[in-house]
């Protein structure tokens, strides 16, 4: 069994050592997550590291949110996200507890699930006019800026309908799925 790390390295175990080592974890978390959804949770962690030690702490948290512009958070909320881990965060306790955070939910049928009430034909797309209207008259309202937006990401088609199966899938792919 070979662990391909973000590195470019390769552990190679014989595969009596990889079901040992395997059933020693509670579930392998490696396992829940695909490759490219591993080097995405790599480049997160890397970033995070701030002082590159493997490690993601106080500090690092912190640096991190300095970074993206928030600078003045509480030493007690820093604290808390520290002791939601069980000991020092490597990258093994990142996947965990993002592992144990997603267990359950499958986001891309929750936000099928949102559209189809919209879709109560369940034909699989909806009119754009009447999304746009649901969007900037309901609940927490997009501003037009925001509408404009997601019709440049994703269009209507020449008929006017928001296919939200496939924008469904982009949003949680990242990817468009073949059309068939």
């Amino acid at each position: 069994m070979d662990w391909h790390l973000a590195q470019g390295k390769s552990i190679t175990m014989s595969p009596k050592k990889a079901k040992k080592k395997a059933e020693g974890t509670s579930s392998n978390v490696f396992s829940m997550f695909d490759q490219s959804q591993l080097q995405e949770f790599k480049e997160a962690f890397t970033i995070m590291d701030q002082n590159r030690d493997g490690f993601i702490d106080k500090g690092d948290l912190r640096d991190t949110f300095a970074a993206l512009g928030r600078i003045n958070v509480k030493s007690e909320e820093l604290d808390e996200m520290v002791q939601e881990a069980p000991g020092p965060i490597n990258f093994t306790i990142f996947l965990t507890m993002f592992g144990e955070k997603l267990k359950g939910t499958d986001p891309e049928e929750t936000i099928l699930n949102a559209f189809k009430i919209f879709d109560p034909d369940g034909k699989g797309h909806i009119k754009a006019d009447y999304i746009r209207e649901m969007l900037t008259t309901q609940a927490d309202r997009f501003s037009q800026e925001e509408i404009t937006q997601m019709f440049t990401a994703f269009p209507p088609d020449v008929a006017g309908n928001l296919d939200y199966k496939n924008l469904c899938y982009i949003i949680t792919h990242g990817e468009e799925k073949d059309q068939e």
